[in-house]
């Protein structure tokens, strides 16, 4: 287990950072995430469905690896969240080293993350961390350190050249890679370290799961880990300056009625959505509607002349001559 810091850490997770994941036009890589262990200290639970936050722990890291050319999952087939190549390791059960090995395979990028499937705060912009310093780099691979300063050789990204020599001369040393613990792969290459210990928290046992399950709907987390979920129950990868349509709801709630800010909010999405969809649609709407909520506030408060009622008989002009109306007048 890696300790569990509280919030305020880099590469935090979902709702950290930069919410973009890498580009794969200028940083391409795949994605390797091992989820077929055993679960021991969960009493054989099917670790990759827990879910944390309403999302299944391995739908959760394949949000944050969105950005791979290819994810290969080393498992058996489950479903999931977006789609995935799935691959096995023979024997089922060999351990962490035959199953990367499967899971390269299935890969044809320079660069390689390699996750495990309980990592609740990983999120793209760690990933994108990952993949850029070792892009900036000669190092063979780039690993997460946790709170402790250990090294988490299972939230890193690699040059999968690399990797295949290494699981190659320990194949020819050994005779096979069924058994074999991942720091024989990890100590014959050069590595360079990202401090990042809330990223690097992973979930071995029920404790786990229940600190993730907190930290999650502590204030400054929840509103973004809900969004996350909502947009990965939907379907639905956009980015939106999610502050602005808080700031929508709060004006139309107050301004208008309360009722009038998620209804407010939806139309805001369906405008968005007949425009073309895209962030800057939904801030375009998002604007429009704003300032339309200002006004409405605007004329509530008294701000402006109220509009005359249709029939209403307008008031009659002042009489230049009438007492008190002329600018001489004493």
């Amino acid at each position: 287990m890696t300790e569990y810091q509280p919030p305020g850490d880099p590469g935090a997770g979902p709702g950290s950072g930069a919410r973009r994941a890498p580009d794969p036009e200028h940083n391409p890589y795949d994605a390797v995430v091992l989820a077929g262990g055993a679960a021991r200290r969960l009493s054989g639970a099917d670790k990759p469905g827990v879910r944390v936050g309403g999302r299944a722990l391995i739908d959760r890291v394949l949000a944050a690896c969105a950005g791979a050319r290819t994810t290969v999952v080393v498992a058996g087939p489950r479903p999931t969240a977006r789609p995935v190549v799935w691959a096995r390791e023979e024997p089922a059960g060999g351990g962490p080293l035959a199953a990367l090995d499967a899971g390269l395979r299935h890969t044809g990028a320079d660069l390689a993350v390699l996750l495990s499937a309980d990592l609740p705060f990983l999120g793209p912009a760690t990933v994108e961390r990952l993949v850029t310093a070792l892009d900036a780099s000669t190092a063979d691979g780039v690993v997460l350190t946790d709170a402790e300063g250990h090294d988490q050789p299972l939230v890193a990204a690699y040059r999968t050249p690399a990797l295949r020599r290494a699981l190659a001369a320990l194949t020819d040393r050994h005779g096979g890679l069924t058994g074999l613990p991942l720091r024989r792969l990890t100590a014959a290459l050069d590595l360079t370290r990202l401090f990042d210990p809330v990223a690097s928290f992973d979930c071995d046992t029920w404790d786990d799961i229940a600190a993730a399950r907190a930290r999650i709907r502590e204030h400054g987390h929840v509103l973004d880990e809900w969004i996350s979920a909502v947009k990965d129950e939907l379907g639905i990868d956009l980015d939106v300056d999610t502050t602005l349509l808080l700031d929508l709801a709060r004006d139309a709630a107050h301004g208008v009625a309360r009722p009038a800010a998620p209804l407010t909010t939806f139309l805001v999405g369906y405008a968005a959505a007949r425009a073309g969809g895209g962030g800057e649609a939904v801030a375009d709407a998002a604007r429009r509607a704003a300032a339309l909520a200002d006004r409405w506030a605007a004329e509530d408060a008294g701000e402006n002349p109220p509009t005359p009622s249709p029939g209403a008989t307008p008031a009659a002009a002042p009489d230049d001559d009438a007492p008190g109306t002329r600018p001489d007048a004493g």
